[in-house]
């Protein structure tokens, strides 16, 4: 039963994998054919923004569609598929009602979401022409935040906080913050983090493996298979989005793997080795989030450019390096939360 669940979810991603592949000239032939570039916020408080990644500007962006209309669309597939054929495709089906509702809904809204910020940024419209402003991007990251956390707590009556080592504890309506929090956080930090090629995307499929190997751990073989069909379809844009890009994620991508990251990170219970999971992310955010506190209480700026990954090309370092390095650093932190996880287990048993 174990290995068959193994082949399973190993299987599911290299379908994902060739199925976000086959798609990607379809979407590549559409982005380009109509201009869906990117257009890049000329402003006098980003100056060194501005200035490295000018040369980027036309490039098509909304690349995510790739990910989340794979991941969605086999979904759907196998789906109807088992409801027509039931038997067969029961195997590769992983849609289900307990497991992976809530990550489909979550990636597909705020793809959706995304998507609309992509288009004003292409069509020009907000600030400096580059899409929605961050203060309306943080309310529709508040907004779904909210939306969830009323489903998980007074829905499905979501009270339990795990705490490694220690065990679970009921946290009642502290849940509501608490899920606020992880999802804003998810979100924002993703959007943060999406800046250089191929950064977002190989960072988010090592988080997403994590996740994959963590719910099978639990037994949640449906939200491992979803976990392994993201990092498939993640494999595939990478090929196409590592330096020099051929196209960006966009909002409509980062936007999807920040919330559906959060999402599973709470249905596992494993938020408190979320920062391990998705060490950039946090450090991405935090480096914002510093360097806005410092020049509003300080006047001045601790980071030459945010968020952090814009410092180091700042200091000379090349895009590529940058992300590599960011690869490197958010392997071994996902080692780590891997062997905490199961040491935790260990202990608690």
């Amino acid at each position: 039963m174990l290995s068959s669940q193994v082949i399973r979810v190993l299987m599911l991603m290299g379908v994902s994998f060739v199925t976000a592949l086959l798609l990607t000239p379809l979407v590549t032939k559409f982005l380009y054919r109509y201009k869906m570039g990117k257009q890049i916020r000329q402003s006098a408080e980003t100056p060194i923004f501005s200035a490295l990644h000018k040369n980027k500007e036309g490039t098509p962006t909304m690349g995510g569609i790739i990910i989340w209309a794979t991941v969605l669309g086999l979904s759907l597939i196998f789906f109807i598929l088992n409801l027509i054929f039931d038997g067969f495709w029961d195997y590769f089906n992983f849609v289900d009602r307990a497991q992976t509702y809530l990550p489909i809904a979550a990636m597909l809204i705020a793809a959706i979401l995304g998507l609309v910020d992509d288009l004003f940024g292409v069509f020009k419209r907000g600030p400096n022409g580059g899409g929605m402003s961050a203060k309306r991007k943080l309310i529709i990251y508040l907004v779904i935040s909210l939306i969830g956390a009323y489903w998980f707590y007074f829905k499905l009556n979501w009270t339990i906080l795990h705490i490694p080592f220690l065990g679970s504890f009921e946290i009642d309506g502290w849940y509501i913050p608490l899920f606020i929090f992880i999802i804003f956080a998810s979100a924002f930090s993703a959007n943060e983090t999406d800046g250089l090629d191929g950064l977002l995307g190989g960072v988010s499929l090592f988080s997403f493996g994590s996740l994959a190997v963590v719910s099978f751990a639990l037994g949640r073989y449906e939200l491992a298979a979803f976990s392994t069909v993201v990092a498939g379809a993640l494999l595939a844009f990478l090929w196409f989005n590592i330096y020099p890009a051929k196209f960006f994620m966009g909002d409509t991508g980062s936007m999807a793997l920040g919330i559906t990251m959060g999402v599973i990170a709470l249905l596992t219970n494993t938020i408190i080795f979320l920062p391990l999971f998705a060490p950039i992310l946090v450090i991405e955010s935090l480096s914002v989030i510093i360097q806005m506190i410092s020049k509003k209480l300080f006047k001045k700026k601790i980071f030459l450019s945010t968020p952090i990954h814009h410092h180091f090309e700042a200091l000379g370092w090349h895009e590529s390096k940058v992300t590599m390095r960011f690869w490197i650093i958010t392997a071994v932190s996902n080692g780590l939360g891997l062997v905490l996880f199961f040491l935790s287990r260990i202990v608690l048993r």
